[in-house]
């Protein structure tokens, strides 16, 4: 369910794997498309539902902002699998941090906010700077506004339309880091190394893997918070972890119940890339190895086409391209780079990021 460029990755996947891929969108042009049966109608479109899932052994969907009402239509008659609980808790910021909490994973302070009254009481709780963030349907910097002091929270609260919310303590962290982890239909895990991410006006601009500078108590603290965290909801298939790293130790900002932009250097970093393996995971077949040999760095595609030919001259550069038709903010692409260790990993990035930018 969902067709975008990760339903395109996953189609890859897919045929590599010997699967025959289905994807649901309203999307004519949607990426996933281009290679694999495209049922084109709105996702609230029971009979159109009913269309997709005949036939099918599994079921998956690609982005968690897709309509809790629609999944749940289609696993009445096919396996969903993440579950759809899984889905719902991710879709709801309060749901997701209260799992969390329950769960033991730290968090920022955070308070549920329904009116301008409660912004003002929440500095009380969570103190300002904080953040003012959508409930649902936030992603890629969207339905997020910045509080520093009393004068913002009109702003702030017009910005986000009244929309129920949360006001979140603005973290004063070193780096954004994120574990992509899978479990299988029989409880085995697998995880990626941490990866650090650079944001930019709230988009991912590029990762490195493995995180630079990670000590191994770190990745092992990830790791105990997937575990906990993919039992308690009983998961299948590939999940991503945002966190914020502070002293040594992590903050969970929020889960992912798919494959994730910032695992996307799997593809050619590692013995098994996230797209493979949540396949494996959904199709009940055994996972594939997550390790990695030397560095990798991964930059996205952001608003206009770069000029390819450069791009593909350049050694141990590997561009991927949606098929998308440019948009500002749009992730058109991605391009990994590969090198022996981190200092060819970062010199490579940056002769990428200078030629997008030309």
């Amino acid at each position: 369910m969902g067709a975008g460029q990760l339903g395109l990755m996953l189609a890859h996947a897919g045929t590599r794997l010997g699967l025959k891929c289905r994807f649901l969108s309203p999307d004519v042009e949607a990426p996933a498309g281009r290679i694999a049966e495209l049922v084109v109608a709105d996702y609230e479109n029971d009979a159109a539902l009913a269309h997709f899932a005949e036939g099918l052994d599994v079921a998956t969907y690609e982005f968690e902002s897709i309509p809790l009402r629609s999944v749940r239509t289609v696993s009445e008659t096919v396996i969903m699998r993440p579950p759809v609980g899984a889905l719902e808790t991710a879709q709801d910021r309060v749901a997701e941090k209260e799992c969390f909490a329950k769960l033991g994973i730290p968090i920022p302070a955070f308070v549920p906010v329904g009116s301008m009254r409660d912004v003002r009481s929440a500095r009380e709780h969570v103190g300002f700077p904080a953040m003012l963030k959508t409930r649902s349907l936030g992603y890629d910097g969207k339905g997020q506004s910045v509080i520093r002091n009393d004068d913002d929270i009109a702003r702030a609260w017009v910005a986000l339309n009244g929309a129920p919310a949360i006001v979140e303590s603005l973290v004063r962290f070193a780096r954004e880091l994120s574990l992509i982890s899978v479990r299988s239909i029989d409880g085995e895990t697998a995880f990626y190394p941490l990866v650090e991410n650079h944001h930019s006006d709230g988009i991912l601009r590029f990762s490195l893997a493995p995180a630079p500078g990670s000590p191994g108590a770190l990745q092992t603290q990830a790791e105990g918070f997937a575990h906990r965290l993919l039992d308690e909801l009983q998961y299948v298939g590939v999940m991503a972890i945002e966190f914020f790293e502070m002293d040594g130790s992590l903050l969970a900002n929020e889960m992912a119940p798919r494959v994730h932009n910032s695992g996307h250097w799997s593809i050619e970093g590692a013995d098994t890339s996230q797209f493979e393996n949540h396949l494996r995971a959904v199709a009940g077949m055994k996972l594939g190895s997550t390790e990695m040999s030397g560095a990798v760095g991964m930059v996205n595609v952001i608003g206009r086409e770069p000029d390819l030919g450069r791009l593909r001259e350049m050694a141990d550069v590997h561009v991927h391209m949606y098929g998308k038709t440019p948009a500002p903010r749009r992730k058109l692409g991605h391009i990994t780079v590969t090198a022996d260790d981190m200092d060819g990993v970062r010199s490579r990035v940056a002769q990428v990021r200078l030629a997008l930018s030309a």
